[in-house]
Order: C-alpha cells, then sequence, then structure tokens
C-alpha cells in the first residue's frame, strides 16, 4: 500500500498553505477535528457519558461557549465544551500553535491520498500527546472521508481561473516496504479576483 508522507519547510508550508489550501474545505476539516477533540477531551476530564451513572464522575457538561480561532487557512469558529466545575480546559489550542506546520503537512498528504485511519490518528496525536481511542479515530476518520471525497471530485464546470500556476513539492513515499522520493506537482488556479485555489495533486518519481 502506497503511503504519502511529505517532509516540508517552513517556507513551503507558509506558500503552500497559506496562499493555496485557505478554503472552507480546510477550514471545515480543522473545524471537525478540534471539535470532536475538544468534546473528547471533556469526557476525559469527566470521566463519564452523557447520563452515565459513575462513582468516578468528576463534573457535568454544561453546554459550550464560542471561539473564533485564527489559523494559516483562515478563521474557524469553534464551539468550545465546558464543565460545571469550570475547571475543564482544553489542550488543543496551544498544542496546534507548537504542531501546526506537521498537522497542515498531513492535512496536505490527505488532500493528495485520501483520509485514512493512520493519518487521522497522527493529526490526532499531534493535536493530543497522546494516542486517543481506536473507536474515536475510527469515528473522525469516517466524518473527514466525504469532506476530502467531495474536494478530489468536485467539479471545475462554471469556475473561471484567468491564470494557472504549478508548483512543486517534494515528498517521500512508502511503497512496497521502500521510502522513495518523489515529486507531487500542484495546480492552482487564480481567480479573478485574486484568489489561489488548489486544483488537483499530481505525484510522479523524481527526476
Amino acid at each position: 500500500m502506497t503511503q504519502v508522507h511529505f517532509t516540508l519547510n517552513n517556507e513551503e508550508v507558509q506558500s503552500i498553505i497559506e496562499h493555496s489550501v485557505k478554503d472552507d474545505v480546510s477550514k471545515n476539516i480543522l473545524t471537525t477535528v478540534f471539535n470532536q477533540l475538544m468534546e473528547n477531551q471533556r469526557t476525559e476530564y469527566i470521566q463519564a457519558d452523557d447520563y452515565e451513572r459513575s462513582e468516578s464522575r468528576q463534573s457535568q457538561r454544561n453546554g459550550y461557549y464560542e471561539r473564533d480561532f485564527t489559523t494559516r487557512v483562515g478563521t474557524l469558529e469553534l464551539k468550545v465544551p465546558r464543565t460545571r466545575d469550570g475547571e475543564f480546559s482544553p489542550t488543543v489550542f496551544e498544542r496546534y500553535q507548537r504542531n501546526e506546520k506537521a498537522l497542515l503537512a498531513s492535512m496536505l498528504e490527505m488532500y493528495v491520498s485520501g483520509v485514512s485511519t493512520r493519518k487521522v490518528s497522527k493529526i490526532v496525536e499531534e493535536l493530543c500527546g497522546k494516542s486517543v481511542s481506536k473507536s474515536f479515530v475510527s469515528s473522525l476518520t469516517e466524518q473527514l472521508d466525504p469532506m476530502v471525497n467531495e474536494w478530489q471530485n468536485r467539479s471545475l464546470s462554471g469556475t473561471n481561473y484567468p491564470y494557472l500556476m504549478t508548483d512543486v513539492l517534494y515528498i517521500k513515499v512508502r511503497e512496497d516496504h521502500r521510502v522513495l522520493s518523489k515529486s507531487c506537482h500542484i495546480a492552482i488556479g487564480i481567480t479573478e479576483g485574486g484568489d489561489r485555489e488548489i486544483i488537483g495533486f499530481m505525484i510522479q518519481n523524481e527526476e
């Protein structure tokens, strides 16, 4: 099975992500990941599911508050969980700021080769600092997969790109238990308003 892995430097991440993947799909992916992870962290803090009777319960759920969080792909509109005791604080915001480059590289991998539990698990561990249950990873994968599939198979009819450009990233690809260097060609369309949008990817043997 082919596994795509990006090793990007700061300039490449800034160029490709900030100017090319700043779109609704990227924001929706990150918003879903953040909201689901924070919900999972609240459950771990309380040590009980909704309406579960448990002697180990630490607190009660107390709704959410809205928070705008700025990232390289745009501003996320998040629902941050609260607890009755007011002591719960999700760790995802601080960890995202420390690991943003690696997380966005993982997002690029999903754009190129689709969603997998391996990629989602890596994103979750980078945001949580630890592994989570397989059932949580599987559930999150099921939510992200249609988002990426819709982007990969979207129609470009009716979209006007006065200018087209290409960029190349050099990546590592695992094939048949070997790690190979390949080039990932990125087609980018420039809209009439000057915005850049990624049209698609193509991986070729490095030359």
